[in-house]
């Protein structure tokens, strides 16, 4: 592990998966998640407004609704969307949603797209950036579908799919694996990068 990957960082998820990909880089992570009302109590996504822009504003409110708690150190808060024919798919909140989700998904290809969203506080401002992953989903026939929404593997998952569930007949086409589980690294170490020069005036 270099010098430069031992740093502590607020991490504003209770992912275990987020959590794992961040202490896996060696940091020390301390976790501190937004409620999940703040997430939900979100607009939902404007006409004409790009994928990108959506998954930064959750990230955002994510990042704002944990910093007004006081915490100070390096926050680290991500939002990631799936999306298929213009349509974003978030977390599927019944097992109705999760069939209807994986169905649109079914043959296709998706893309899913991660805000993140680093800020040093107190003193610094947040900044964020995304990034894209492309998907193919294989064809799911209705035994499968069935098994697999009777798991319950697609909790807690954009899209219904975790692209880390081997099951799935899911090829990562273009992309990284980590923005598609919903920690982009690439992204993450860029702004922490730019964070560690100090506070911008």
């Amino acid at each position: 592990m270099t010098t430069a990957s031992r740093r502590a960082i607020v991490l504003a998820s209770r992912s275990p998966r987020r959590r794992a990909l961040a202490e896996a880089e060696g940091w020390e992570v301390t976790v501190a998640p937004a409620p999940e009302s703040v997430e939900a109590g979100q607009p939902p996504r404007a006409t004409g407004e790009s994928l990108e822009a959506y998954v930064t504003r959750l990230a955002l409110a994510k990042a704002h609704a944990v910093a007004a708690t006081g915490v100070s150190g390096t926050l680290v808060a991500c939002d990631t969307l799936s999306e298929v024919d213009g349509v974003a798919l978030g977390q599927p909140s019944d097992h109705a949603e999760a069939r209807r989700m994986l169905l649109a998904l079914s043959g296709k290809r998706h893309r899913v797209v991660s805000a993140a969203c680093v800020w040093r506080l107190p003193d610094d401002r947040p900044r964020t950036a995304t990034e894209e992953s492309l998907l193919a989903m294989g064809a799911l026939d209705a035994e499968f579908l069935d098994w697999y929404i009777d798991s319950g593997l697609w909790q807690g998952k954009a899209g219904a799919c975790g692209f880390q569930d081997a099951r799935l007949p899911l090829e990562l086409v273009a992309g990284a694996a980590d923005n598609v589980v919903g920690f982009p690294l690439t992204t993450i170490r860029r702004l922490l990068a730019a964070a560690d020069h100090g506070p911008t005036t």
